[in-house]
């Protein structure tokens, strides 16, 4: 009689649309397993960790308490339970990003030849290496991607399965405690987080399609408003499916406007992800060597400046503020913040892309990193270094009335409208002890676009 099959939780915290999981339930009670490696728990924020704990959390209930929590080296850990259990087989779903990749090598070399190794699935709609171009090669340039992405097509949602789950393990180990419990403060915040859980996730995509989704292409770039879905930390930690979400929005009547330019947000994920797969070293270098000999300053307390929400730029600020504080920044000011430390700090985009995946709950390492190039001027954009973004005119046309910085900026809270971007214009803009700016926009703009032109030369 086969042991039971173990199965590998990482990226895909959830039972429904569960391709490994079915994979494992078809013959056998299934173990289901999470480790906690040290390597990704020590860069990791607090806020980042709280979604973790609170989704393995969620999905230990969700299995009726079957949930082994293990902390320690995957080779070691995943080995001792195959011989504690006697299992059969391990499955999982495919992993794609260059850590992950090892990651998977080293355990399965460490389990041998004897224990059936099973991929199904993975956390994407097409799993990253799939879609190549005419001839053969990965798509370098989003909008091709996109065409051959949505032509690719992907399957239905995988649905669920009755699980029998394996009880062998006397002492399936502790849920860390989360590091947002036992202040108001924190409390509070874990509040505004809400729930990381695969219900959770279904609830908030029925309630976007029910009542956001009618104007997301007119208010996803305002940071001001609520007109993102805020299901990008479901994807990162896989309490939803990207195809789930995709067939719910081919499900979706009317609103067609808004539900492609929603969809394009899906296929931005898997592209980056893509890309990374063909280009591992894109994770920490320059994707394209265009911009090998651009001179970077060394980092200083400018640097800390910007984490800290101390520019003298309130819109840049504002984000920066927010990030930390919880854990989560709009699109759009991603993008202005990211300019800032590239354009106006002439800092190397890693300074800023580590920085993000620290605190970030739905830090990706494929779309930040490559989120951060876009930007930089080193990745996928066809026009790169010189879009040099202007933290006042932006904070002006994508929060009019200062509703954000007010909210996250308290020194410049007594400023109405739009004059709180330029408190420098206003006889009590530095009132409430607000710093001045740390550079001039102009002059490092002007900076920026001249190592520009000495780096392509």
């Amino acid at each position: 009689m086969t042991g039971p099959a173990l199965l590998w939780f990482r990226r895909d915290l959830r039972l429904d649309d569960h391709p490994a999981l079915l994979q494992a339930a078809e013959s056998a009670t299934v173990l289901p397993v999470f480790v906690l490696d040290p390597r990704l728990l020590e860069h990791a924020g607090p806020v980042r960790t709280h979604c973790l704990f609170d989704a393995l959390d969620h999905l230990r209930r969700a299995t009726d308490n079957a949930l082994v929590v293990r902390t320690g080296d995957p080779v070691q850990v995943l080995g001792e339970l195959v011989a504690e259990v006697g299992a059969g087989s391990i499955h999982l779903s495919t992993e794609t990003t260059p850590f992950g990749r090892r990651r998977d090598r080293q355990v399965r070399a460490g389990l041998g030849d004897d224990l059936a190794w099973v991929e199904t699935g993975s956390p994407y709609a097409v799993t990253p290496g799939r879609i190549l171009n005419g001839s053969g090669a990965p798509y370098q340039v989003f909008t091709p991607f996109r065409r051959a992405w949505a032509d690719h097509g992907w399957r239905g949602p995988a649905g669920s399965a009755e699980v029998r789950w394996c009880r062998q393990v006397d002492d399936p180990g502790p849920i860390p405690t989360s590091p947002l419990r036992g202040e108001d403060q924190d409390e509070e915040l874990a509040a505004r987080i809400g729930p990381c859980s695969e219900e959770a996730g279904r609830k908030l995509l029925a309630d976007f399609l029910d009542s956001g989704i009618g104007n997301y292409d007119q208010n996803r770039d305002r940071a001001d408003l609520r007109g993102t879905s805020e299901l990008s930390m479901h994807l990162k930690y896989g309490t939803i499916h990207p195809r789930t979400i995709l067939h719910a929005l081919s499900e979706h009547r009317g609103d067609a406007p808004d539900v492609d330019r929603f969809s394009a947000e899906i296929a931005w994920r898997e592209f980056y992800a893509d890309v990374l797969f063909h280009n591992p070293r894109s994770a920490w270098g320059d994707l394209k060597p265009a911009l090998s000999t651009m001179p970077y300053d060394e980092p200083d307390e400018r640097l800390l400046a910007w984490q800290e929400g101390r520019t003298g730029f309130p819109f840049v600020d504002a984000a920066m503020r927010q990030l930390v504080a919880t854990g989560w920044m709009h699109n759009r000011a991603r993008m202005v913040t990211a300019s800032f430390l590239c354009k106006d700090l002439h800092l190397w985009w890693p300074h800023g892309a580590r920085h993000f995946l620290r605190h970030l709950r739905d830090g990706d390492i494929a779309s930040n990193n490559h989120g951060w190039q876009w930007v930089a001027g080193t990745g996928t954009d066809a026009s790169p270094y010189f879009r040099v973004f202007n933290p006042i005119t932006q904070g002006k046309k994508f929060d009019p009335d200062g509703t954000y910085v007010r909210r996250w900026v308290p020194e410049l809270a007594h400023l109405r409208g739009a004059r709180v971007h330029e408190p420098w214009k206003a006889e009590d803009g530095y009132a409430r002890g607000y710093p001045e700016p740390i550079i001039d926009h102009g002059e490092e703009r002007a900076e920026a676009l001249s190592r520009y032109e000495a780096a392509r030369r």
